[in-house]
C-alpha cells in the first residue's frame, strides 16, 4: 500500500479468520481520503477491492486517559466552586498571590534550571564531539554546561504592571457590565468577567481609571460585546501607566456593529467629555485613544487607535533614559525590573567603545538606547512602524546620535541591516515576542560571521528553547556559520505573583579550527613575551642588588668620615673650654 500506491499508513490491523476486511490507520483525514480513492476499485490478485471509511471502536487507552482527565477536571471544578469569585480570579491571574515572595523566586529559579538542563541535553545530543567538554563544564556549573546566575528579584512586587488589557463583560455575581479580567475562556464555556480591585500587581491609580470607564459603560445604553453570538459593543480597555510621571494612557476598544458615522462621532464626544471630569484628572489620565474592532481578535483587521484627547504619548524612564510610549508600542511590563534586566544584558555583553549593537525586535528602542553610551553604534529593527517612530523620537529626546532604527520583519530586513554594520566587534541583542524568532532570522544570525556575541532575552523561555537549540546546532548547508555557545544565563523576575520569568542568555560564537590555531599561536607569542619580560625582571633585580651593595659601601665610607669629623670637633671644643677656664682664673686673681 505504501510502496506501490504511495500511501502513508501508520498502522495495519490484519483480517481476523473469516473476515474479508483489513483495517488501516492514517494520521489525518487527508491521508485517509487519499487512501480510499486509491484502493476503492483497485484490482489485486484478480479481485476488486472495496475501501470505505471505518467506524472504529474507541482506543481503550485513549478512553481511559480521557476519563482520568475528566475526573481531574471535575475535581478542579468542584474545588473552584467552593472558592469565592475573588479567589478564582487571583488563582487565574496571579497564581502565586498567596505564596511568600522568597518562595516564588526559588520556585522560578528551579524551573529555569530544569528548562535549561533540557536545552543542555539537546546540545549534548547534537554535538557528539563536544560531549567531554560539556560533561567537564557540568561539574563546574552544578549540572549545566554554562553558568546560571541567581535569579534577580524585582525591586517592586506590588502594583508593578505598567500595562494591562481589561475585558468588558458581565459580572456573574452582580449581573452588571464590568471592566476586569475573564475568569475562564470561551473554550471552557466561561465568559464571565470579574472586578480587579483585589489584584496586587495592578496599581491603585490604574484601578481607579478602570472604574471611571466602567461607570461610563454602565451609564451608556450599549451592552458589552458577547463572544458567544458577537453581539454588543464594548470590548476592551487597555491602560498604560508611566511609573516615572504617574500619567495614564487609555485605549478604548469597541465593536461598532451597525452604528452610523454620526453615532460614532457623538460617542467620541461623550467619551472626551467623560474623561475631562475632575475624577479623571485626579486619576492622572493624560491620554485617550479610541479603537474599532470588528474581528474576533485584536489587530486582525489592522485597526489603529484614534487619538481623542490629551497627549499622544506618555513618558517613562529606564536606566536614566526617557522613553515616549505610543498605544501599540512594546515596553517592558515592569519598569523597575527593566532596569535590572537591561543592566544585566549590558554587563554580560562585554560591550566596548568600538562595539556595534544590533537590536533585533527593538520596540521603542529601549535596550539599544540604554547600550548607546557604552558602544560605537546601535542599529535597531522592529516590525511595528509606529514603534520605530517612537524609537527615533526617543533617540532625539535623549540626545543620542549613534543610533539608527529600521521598520520591517526581522527575517526580511536583517540581511540588509547587517550588511551596513562595520567593525569587527558586533553584538546582537534579541528580544522577540513570546513565540520566539522566525527560523529565517536565526539562520541570518548564524550565517553573519561578524556577530561574535548574542544576548537572547525571552519572556517565555519554554517557547524560546527551539531558538536556543538552533543557535547552538553544528554547522550545516543552511546554518553555515559557526554555532553559538551558551556562556551565561540570568533569570530576572519581571512578573511577581505569576508563573512567568524573564531570561537573558549570553551566547558566544564558537571559534573555528583556524581561529583556535590562531588563538593558540597568539597565546604562545604572549607566553614568549612573558618569558622575556621575566628575564628582564631578573636582570633588573640583579642590577638592583648590585646597586644596593654599592649604596651600602658608600654608607659605610660616609659613616667613617662623619665619625672622624666628630672626634675633631670634640677636641677643639675641649681645648676651647680649657682656654676659657684659664682666662677666667687669671681675671679672678687680678680682681
Amino acid at each position: 500500500m505504501n510502496n506501490k500506491l504511495g500511501l502513508n499508513t501508520s498502522k495495519i490491523k490484519r483480517p481476523k479468520n473469516g473476515s474479508h476486511w483489513l483495517y488501516a490507520c492514517f494520521q489525518n483525514d487527508e491521508e485517509r481520503i487519499k487512501a480510499i480513492a486509491a484502493l476503492n476499485g483497485y484490482s489485486w490478485k484478480g479481485k476488486t477491492l472495496i475501501a470505505e471509511e471505518a467506524k472504529p471502536a474507541p482506543d481503550p487507552l485513549v478512553r481511559k486517559r480521557k476519563q482520568e482527565e475528566e475526573g481531574i477536571q471535575n475535581k478542579k471544578k468542584k474545588e473552584d466552586n467552593d472558592k469565592s469569585q475573588e479567589e478564582r480570579l487571583k488563582d487565574a491571574v496571579t497564581p502565586y498571590w498567596n505564596m511568600p515572595y522568597e518562595e516564588q523566586t526559588k520556585l522560578k529559579e528551579r524551573e529555569v534550571k530544569n528548562l535549561l538542563m533540557k536545552f543542555d541535553n539537546e546540545v549534548w545530543k547534537i554535538h557528539k564531539e563536544k560531549r567531554t567538554e560539556i560533561e567537564a563544564n557540568r561539574k563546574v556549573y552544578d549540572g549545566l554546561s554554562f553558568e546560571l546566575k541567581p535569579i534577580q528579584k524585582s525591586p517592586v512586587t506590588e502594583g508593578y504592571r505598567n500595562k494591562c488589557e481589561f475585558t468588558v463583560g458581565i459580572d456573574e455575581e452582580t449581573s452588571k457590565p464590568t471592566v476586569g479580567f475573564r475568569l475562564g475562556s470561551y473554550v471552557t464555556g466561561t465568559v464571565a468577567v470579574a472586578p480587579i480591585s483585589s489584584l496586587n500587581h495592578i496599581s491603585e491609580k490604574m484601578k481607579k481609571a478602570v472604574l471611571v470607564f466602567q461607570n461610563f459603560v454602565r451609564q451608556s445604553s450599549m451592552e458589552p460585546f458577547s463572544p458567544a453570538d458577537y453581539s454588543g459593543y464594548w470590548r476592551y480597555l487597555t491602560v498604560r501607566e508611566s511609573k516615572h510621571t504617574g500619567d495614564l494612557m487609555l485605549i478604548i476598544s469597541m465593536h461598532p456593529q451597525d452604528l452610523t458615522t454620526e453615532k460614532l462621532e457623538e460617542l467620541k464626544k461623550n467619551l472626551i467629555e467623560h474623561f475631562s471630569t475632575e475624577e479623571s484628572v485626579a486619576c492622572c489620565i493624560k491620554s485617550l485613544y479610541f479603537e474599532l474592532l470588528t474581528k474576533k481578535r485584536v489587530g486582525e483587521d489592522g485597526s489603529k487607535p484614534t487619538h481623542l484627547t490629551g497627549s499622544t504619548h506618555i513618558i517613562d524612564t529606564i536606566l536614566g533614559r526617557q522613553f515616549r510610549i505610543s498605544p501599540e508600542a512594546f515596553f517592558q511590563i515592569n519598569t523597575a525590573g527593566a532596569d535590572i534586566l537591561y543592566q544585566s544584558a549590558i554587563d554580560m555583553s562585554r560591550v566596548q567603545r568600538d562595539t556595534t549593537i544590533v537590536d533585533i525586535c527593538c520596540g521603542t528602542g529601549t535596550i539599544g538606547l540604554c547600550f548607546a553610551k557604552h558602544c560605537d553604534k546601535v542599529v535597531g529593527l522592529e516590525l511595528i512602524a509606529e514603534a520605530v517612530k517612537d524609537a527615533k523620537a526617543n533617540a532625539e529626546l535623549n540626545q543620542i546620535e549613534n543610533c539608527e532604527f529600521f521598520a520591517g520583519k526581522a527575517e526580511d530586513i536583517l540581511p540588509s541591516v547587517l550588511a551596513r554594520v562595520t567593525g569587527d566587534d558586533v553584538v546582537a541583542i534579541v528580544d522577540p515576542p513570546r513565540a520566539g524568532l522566525h527560523m529565517r532570522a536565526v539562520t541570518q544570525l548564524r550565517n553573519t560571521k561578524k556577530v561574535k556575541r548574542l544576548i537572547y532575552i525571552s519572556c517565555s523561555p519554554a517557547s524560546a528553547v527551539k531558538n536556543f537549540v538552533d543557535l547552538s546546532r553544528p554547522s550545516s548547508k543552511t546554518l553555515r556559520g559557526a554555532p553559538f555557545v551558551p556562556v551565561r544565563a540570568v533569570p530576572v523576575d519581571m512578573f511577581p505573583h505569576t508563573k512567568h520569568v524573564e531570561l537573558a542568555i549570553l551566547f558566544e560564537r564558537e571559534q573555528s579550527k583556524e581561529q583556535v590555531d590562531q588563538t593558540k599561536e597568539q597565546v604562545d607569542q604572549i607566553k614568549e613575551q612573558v618569558s622575556q619580560t621575566e628575564e628582564q625582571v631578573d636582570q633588573t633585580e640583579e642590577q638592583v642588588d648590585q646597586t644596593g651593595e654599592q649604596v651600602d659601601q658608600t654608607k659605610e665610607q660616609v659613616s667613617e668620615d662623619v665619625n672622624g669629623d666628630k672626634q675633631a670637633i670634640e677636641v677643639d671644643s675641649n681645648n676651647g673650654e680649657m682656654a676659657l677656664d684659664s682666662d677666667i682664673s687669671t681675671n679672678d686673681v687680678q680682681i
